[in-house]
């Protein structure tokens, strides 16, 4: 009889014949790092994502709705101006891009202009 071994521990497999791993924790073990690394790239996004909503959201308070900023002070707190989930027109033309619910415009004068939707 030929001896199976668990696929994420190696340790010896008794059970049904086309069992693969030893018990759930390695079945999930095995999974998890499987799709870790199809993720890494996803995740890096989402973490720039957030940071920069995070950012903005710190810097607009609960009670403005607009509020003009130095480009640079974004940039020094980290805010990466290539990560946005969406851009729109606004009525004038203007292209703003949105971090969730926070529209940012960069005016070519080096600052931007943050609104809340």
């Amino acid at each position: 009889m030929e001896s199976r071994q668990c696929q994420s521990c190696n340790k010896p497999i008794k059970g049904r014949s086309d069992k693969k791993f030893c018990d759930d924790y390695c079945r999930n073990n095995f999974n998890n790092q499987q799709r870790a690394e199809d993720n890494k790239l996803v995740r890096k996004i989402n973490n720039a994502l957030l940071r920069n909503r995070r950012i903005l959201s710190n810097n607009l308070p609960e009670s403005e709705t607009v509020k003009r900023l130095k480009k640079e002070t974004l940039a020094q707190q980290g805010f990466l101006f290539n990560f946005h989930t969406h851009q729109q027109n606004s009525t004038r033309g203007n292209l703003y891009r949105f971090c969730y619910e926070f529209g940012y415009l960069e005016r070519g004068d080096g600052v931007v202009v943050v609104r809340r939707v």
